[in-house]
């Protein structure tokens, strides 16, 4: 195998620094373009904003490394980019309609301490990235929640009860989220897809909120809040 060939082929010392050249000069560029956008991660970032971020990637990957494309080319293209940017903001800003088509809707992921059936059907977000969302911000239970929102940014935003009104609800951890084999009369029980408390009569009850042929139920949770 011809490793000389791979590794370098006819690259020259003079090429070799111009590409070092190109390669700082563009990154220079990207940062100047985050530094326009405002963002702090790629977590800030709407739909629309990651889009120019890719788009932002592949205009600065060729001139790197392709000798005859001039850097002339992708500062024009940037500075259009950017000059794009700017007035897509401004018009988000100015027309509703505009903003929903280019960044989405927030979405309501519960409510009243239940998932939102319509949401998950539509697999707006995965039962365990939603419940690893929770945990991390100190969610033991859906009951605790009065109301969580998905935002067009993905993060996620949250209300919760207050401590007398805290319900029973669908616990968040792996060891409570367990379906049980055996009711007990007294207890209450949580629809493992969708969140309903019941006081179920058997194990295999078929969750009468949901619908969706679910019967597995994990007992639910009323533990308090603790911020």
């Amino acid at each position: 195998m011809d490793w000389a060939r791979i590794l370098i082929h006819d690259t020259t010392w003079t090429f070799a620094a111009e590409i070092a050249i190109r390669a700082i000069m563009m990154f220079i560029l990207i940062i100047v373009f985050l530094r326009v956008t405002g963002k702090r991660g790629v977590r800030q970032l709407s739909i629309f904003e990651l889009t120019m971020i890719l788009g932002l990637g592949s205009i600065a990957g060729d001139p790197m490394f392709t000798e005859d494309l001039p850097i002339i080319q992708a500062v024009i293209i940037m500075t259009t980019v950017i000059s794009l940017y700017r007035i897509f903001t401004w018009l988000m800003m100015k027309f509703q309609p505009f903003e929903d088509l280019l960044e989405g809707k927030s979405l309501y992921i519960v409510e009243d301490g239940q998932l939102v059936l319509d949401k998950i059907a539509e697999g707006k977000m995965s039962h365990d990235e939603f419940f690893s969302e929770l945990r991390q911000k100190g969610v033991e239970h859906l009951g605790q929640v009065r109301t969580g929102l998905l935002e067009t940014d993905g993060n996620f935003s949250m209300l919760l009860f207050e401590e007398d009104d805290v319900r029973y609800g669908l616990p968040l951890y792996p060891k409570q989220y367990q379906a049980v084999t055996k009711v007990e009369a007294g207890q209450c029980y949580a629809c493992m897809y969708c969140g309903h408390i019941e006081a179920i009569e058997v194990a295999n009850q078929l969750c009468p909120r949901c619908q969706n042929d679910c019967r597995q139920w994990a007992q639910a949770m009323n533990t308090k809040f603790i911020g």
